[in-house]
């Protein structure tokens, strides 16, 4: 059976060319995703700020929660989102361990040179970051020119950082840190770069005022005795290395139990994720991404294929009709059709692993231009994605085959032939099994508009959408029927005539083109659609919220607006309010995640408006470290009102406690939960503000030029904006977001669309004994070719309308439970777009094929 499997592809190769390319687009896609997944769970984050150092201690990362069912437990834990701190403490607890020569406390603060103009001197990766000096042994750094800072006015710049500034030792240059800009004097340069995090370095007085957390440090550096046999350097050998693990042992028991946070020690490469916190968080967004992105590739490939062979098949109903009439049994078609679909489907599976390398690649890079995951994430490459791929491709191919043949290979013998003459019947279980889906797909909708937060809802929406064309899939011959059926019966012209009668008789052959064209329309409009809907719903918050005339913002490149420039304008003549914003993402202890923004709650009234709806106002403005106010969306998920308490825990990691004051309805557009400033701000890593919203008397215009004049000369690195600056930003983060997603999903509407041009033009090319019978019945090559127009129109037709209702349908379930109210926002372009494409690539792909066809008749003298 399977030499006869092999002959028939060898003979068939045009019918088996859809599945091919689309078993080998989906072997590519997870592939790609499948490296980017375990690039996530394995990939090596290297040291660099830590290089110089074999043992490094920081504060637990984490927030950690234990479920408990029945007798087992479940112990969860995810990441904060700022650095958590240890107690200083830790330091002398550390040295006292034997075997330790010495520890060396770390601190680690934001630190931006100014240039002349006000603008940021960008570091390697954006950033720069501030040190004491006593800790440039941890990497390490040396003086080349000058010499290390001596007076607290004194710094020391990585060279790589003084080049992009253009300075020297005995050079003036303003440095924002964490409070006012200060002018500070170039003491010396390193003769090393720092890699992707630039370094500036204070004395160690000035540093810990900077870093603003008195009694805390970062992290701390164990450098072992040399008497103890541990390596001090980065890279210990084989022999040395059991010493280093044996004291970081040591230094581990030591800390037990004793610091709040918890105390964790790392050694070789786990130096780099106590590093580079962001790279940490990365791995966890590539691991839901490949997931997500893997997961609907493969979805997608189970419909697309399983329509793809039932075209074939549908091809080839004389062939297998013959098999059946000579004796064949069901269990023997079913087995040929099997060895058949594996045969392509490892060929595919080969071609697609090898191309989803280069793709894997290219989705990385674009994660890192995009900010997702950066440079210090290694990326990784083993046999365990290609091995998955293919194993998935051979298994989406014979489920695909197995779906496919059912109904073949249960006819009876007397009947094959006679099934093979006519189009068959659709049969009573396709269409309970498409009324079960679509009920699948309508209870999916409703858990969808319940659905509050974005990475609960995203992969729901996705789903949503796979399984309501699912149900286009099954219903597929009714809905063609129905849809053809509208068309105009009085059409006069020969084209018009066939493609009428065409696509009545003949829809079940249409229902498996119009799928993959409806799977497009939706998905795509569903990828552009939600980003646009959410960030309509979220500019209308912001706009209908900010009530300030002035906003202050930071230069491009500066870490935000100092408390001292707020203090100043709070002193202005004619300025009645001023509200500092910070954000962070905090966490509740059962690991629920919330956006928050950190507010100056004296004035609040005067320059925010927060659609209050629980409480008032006046307890907003009355907000103080104890006390929080919470979205309608938080207060509904967790049935929480004015007065009761609500425990978090912040973003470095302290729990907090605190009491519930308002409930606000504009959560989408300012933040789930709403904290007084100075608690926010004592734990992030940047406590500087955001922005700076001000009100005042009098003219707007007149006022911002107020404002400008008294910060330009200490604060040139603040700039003044109208109030519409808070909505302008957050849509430009928002485009930041939907680059992600589109991104991400572009390559599922790529592989959609090369299916759709794949079931198009099979279709269409098995149609050539049709059309030469039509030539020699006396129709013109013009109108069959206008025939096939025709009916490529209402296909698309047919598709837009059925992949429109899906999009919409799950658009305003994803708005109703996102924004709390069925506010769908679409951009007439972009339908414009999806609606020009999906009629381009159905006339294109009956075009060619149908030209093609007729060509091929006329050299054989057909016409």
């Amino acid at each position: 059976m399977l030499r006869y499997a092999l002959h028939t592809i060898a003979a068939r190769k045009a019918g088996f060319v859809g599945a091919f390319l689309a078993l080998c687009c989906a072997a590519a896609l997870v592939t790609a995703c499948g490296t980017l997944l375990e690039t996530g769970l394995r990939g090596e984050i290297a040291t660099e700020r830590y290089a110089g150092t074999p043992i490094v201690v920081t504060a637990d990362q984490d927030v950690h929660h234990e479920q408990r069912k029945g007798d087992k437990t479940k112990h969860k834990a995810k990441p904060v989102y700022e650095r958590a701190w240890l107690p200083a403490e830790t330091v002398q607890r550390i040295e006292d361990v034997p075997g330790v020569r010495v520890a060396v406390p770390e601190l680690t603060f934001p630190a931006t040179l100014l240039a002349g103009d006000g603008g940021a001197v960008p570091g390697a990766a954006g950033e720069s970051l501030g040190h004491a000096w006593t800790s440039a042994v941890l990497t390490p750094f040396h003086v080349e020119r000058g010499h290390p800072p001596r007076a607290d006015d004194e710094i020391v710049l990585d060279r790589d950082l003084a080049a992009r500034a253009g300075l020297a030792p005995g050079d003036p240059v303003t440095v924002q840190a964490t409070g006012a800009p200060a002018t500070y004097t170039v003491a010396g340069v390193t003769a090393e770069a720092a890699g992707q995090q630039s370094a500036v370095f204070f004395t160690d007085a000035e540093a810990r005022r900077l870093a603003g957390h008195e009694g805390q440090v970062s992290a701390v550096g164990v450098f072992p005795d040399p008497g103890s046999g541990a390596d001090s350097g980065a890279d210990s050998g084989a022999a040395s290395g059991t010493d280093v693990a044996a004291l970081a042992d040591a230094v581990e028991a030591a800390l037990a139990g004793t610091s709040a946070p918890a105390a964790e020690v790392h050694t070789g490469g786990g130096r780099g994720p106590a590093e580079f916190l962001d790279a940490s968080k990365a791995r966890v967004e590539l691991i839901s991404m490949g997931g997500a992105i893997g997961g609907t590739s493969l979805l997608v490939a189970v419909l697309v294929v399983v329509g793809t062979f039932a075209l074939t098949l549908q091809q080839r109903q004389r062939e297998l009709a013959l098999l059946r009439a000579i004796a064949a049994t069901p269990r023997q078609i079913r087995g040929l059709i099997g060895r058949e679909a594996l045969a392509v489907a490892f060929v595919a599976g080969l071609l697609g692993v090898a191309a989803g390398q280069p793709l894997a690649r290219l989705l990385y890079d674009q994660f890192v231009d995009l900010g997702v995951i950066p440079e210090t994430l290694s990326m990784v490459r083993s046999a365990f994605p290609a091995l998955i791929a293919l194993f998935a491709t051979l298994l989406v191919a014979w489920f695909a085959a197995r779906v496919s043949a059912r109904r073949v290979a249960r006819i009876r013998p007397a009947e094959a032939l006679t099934e093979a003459a006519v189009e068959r019947r659709t049969g009573l279980g396709r269409l309970l099994a498409g009324l079960l889906v679509l009920a699948g797909g309508v209870v999916l909708l409703f858990v969808l508009s319940v659905l509050r937060t974005e990475p609960a809802a995203m992969p729901v929406t996705y789903l949503t959408v796979l399984l309501l064309s699912v149900a286009v899939a099954l219903l597929g011959p009714f809905v063609a029927r129905a849809a053809f059926a509208l068309l105009p019966r009085g059409l006069t012209t020969p084209a018009g005539h066939l493609a009428a009668h065409q696509t009545r008789a003949n829809a079940r052959r249409l229902a498996s083109v119009i799928t993959p064209l409806t799977l497009l329309v939706a998905m795509a409009g569903t990828v552009l659609f939600t980003q646009t809907t959410l960030a309509g719903a979220a500019d209308r918050q912001v706009r209908d919220g900010v009530v300030a005339d002035a906003v202050l913002a930071a230069a491009p490149g500066a870490p935000g607006v100092p408390g001292p420039a707020a203090d100043r304008l709070r002193a202005l003549d004619g300025v009645t309010a001023v509200t500092e914003v910070v954000h962070t993402t905090v966490r509740s202890p059962g690991l629920d995640q919330y956006t928050v923004q950190g507010v100056t709650p004296e004035g609040l009234d005067a320059t925010l408006r927060l659609g209050v709806t629980e409480g008032s106002p006046a307890d907003l403005a009355a907000l103080d470290e104890d006390g929080v106010a919470i979205s309608e969306l938080v207060a509904d998920s967790k049935g929480l009102h004015p007065g009761d308490t609500m425990p978090l825990v912040l973003g470095d990691g302290t729990p907090v406690t605190l009491t519930v004051a308002a409930v606000y309805e504009r959560g989408l557009g300012f933040g789930d939960l709403t904290l007084a400033h100075l608690l926010v701000a004592a734990h992030i890593d940047n406590p500087l503000a955001d922005s700076v919203l001000v009100a005042g008397d009098g003219d707007p215009a007149e006022l911002a030029a107020r404002l400008g004049e008294a910060l330009a000369a200490d604060y040139p690195a603040v700039a003044v904006a109208p109030a519409s600056h808070l909505a302008d930003a957050l849509a430009e983060q928002r485009e930041a977001s939907a680059e992600v997603a589109f991104v991400a999903m572009g390559l599922v509407l790529a592989f959609t669309t090369i299916a759709a041009v794949n079931t198009l033009a099979m279709s269409t090319a098995d149609r050539a004994g049709e059309f030469g019978l039509l030539r020699l019945v006396g129709a013109t090559r013009r109108q069959v070719l206008a025939m096939l127009r025709l009916e490529a129109l209402a296909v698309a037709a047919t598709a837009l309308a059925l992949g429109t209702a899906i999009c919409l349908a799950t658009l305003t379930a994803f708005s109703a439970g996102m924004a709390g109210g069925a506010g769908v926002s679409v951009d007439a372009v972009a339908c414009a777009g999806i609606a020009g494409v999906a009629v381009t690539l159905a006339l294109a792909a009956t075009a060619i094929p149908g030209r093609l066809a007729l060509r091929a008749h006329r050299r054989h003298g057909l016409g």
